[in-house]
């Protein structure tokens, strides 16, 4: 039964991951003694922008939140983030943290990090192959038989550069943790409103990222893809280019809503993530 007086909750995660269902079905009782449970999907596909619900508690790593951002869509519900996975930038509160944070709740609300997600169109001829929400990155990188593309980047409709390499990340703050720190490009704080576009081993050592505003208009051109060019959105292929198409990218209406923990802050992520010690280590002395 459902209490008015108590806050709705949707479980999220996926199934595929080693001990999300199992952990969930652990914390359960405990999550219920503070919130009703009003639904819950474990397989990443259930659509979920229509659930009557006030928060949702996601179970796993940074791939799992990933999900869960596409299954709520336009209807962005704040997120408690249960790491079970290993790195875990987004997913930074420990199972045993859970029942405290819950009673935090019962007490008044916490703090919310509202991040910049994204809007991605694809237009073929003047029409949208295809119009979708991100929240990390989305990238075009080089086909089979995997030699170097050129991809044109427009901002605001002007041309700015044009990038020869593997390909080119359009990044969120909250992506640039990911694919974009890997090919080289910069750290931004996650509540930044701003975009990074990263070239994937480009050829020449003079291209560098380019961090600019979210308010505006960012476009990928490719005029000679190869033929199965790919189109990769928050891990996911969500398509191939073609000569002449245009990848438009730009902010978009709904926040992505993480619950902050007490104690918890971004640059201690950082430090704990990344493993910045802080301290130099000097060699040992030979015996």
């Amino acid at each position: 039964m459902v209490s008015e007086n108590r806050m709705r909750c949707v479980l999220l995660g996926f199934q595929g991951r080693a001990g999300v269902v199992e952990e969930a079905a652990r914390l359960r009782p405990l999550i219920e003694e503070h919130v009703d449970v009003v639904d819950s999907d474990f397989t990443g596909e259930k659509d979920m922008s229509t659930v009557d619900a006030d928060i949702a508690i996601v179970f796993g790593g940074d791939g799992s939140i990933l999900r869960a951002s596409h299954q709520m869509g336009q209807r962005q519900l704040p997120i408690i983030a249960v790491n079970l996975g290993r790195l875990g930038f987004l997913a930074d509160v420990a199972p045993d943290e859970l029942p405290a944070l819950l009673a935090s709740l019962d007490g008044g609300a916490l703090p919310i990090m509202r991040h910049l997600m994204f809007r991605c169109r694809l237009l073929r001829n003047g029409e949208a192959v295809f119009d979708r929400l991100g929240l990390n990155e989305v990238t075009i990188q080089t086909g089979p038989p995997y030699t170097l593309i050129d991809v044109d980047l427009y901002i605001d409709s002007q041309l700015v550069t044009t990038y020869s390499g593997d390909g080119v990340i359009i990044s969120t703050p909250v992506g640039s943790t990911a694919h974009n720190l890997s090919a080289g490009g910069p750290i931004l704080r996650k509540e930044l409103q701003a975009f990074v576009i990263s070239p994937i081993s480009p050829h020449t050592l003079s291209v560098r990222p380019v961090v600019d505003s979210a308010d505006r208009m960012y476009e990928l051109v490719v005029n000679a893809p190869r033929p199965d060019t790919p189109i990769i959105l928050d891990g996911i292929v969500i398509g191939t280019v073609e000569p002449g198409d245009r990848l438009q990218v730009e902010r978009a209406e709904p926040q992505f809503q993480l619950i902050v923990a007490p104690g918890h802050n971004y640059y201690r992520t950082l430090r704990e993530k990344l493993g910045w010690s802080g301290r130099i280590m000097k060699p040992a002395k030979p015996n």
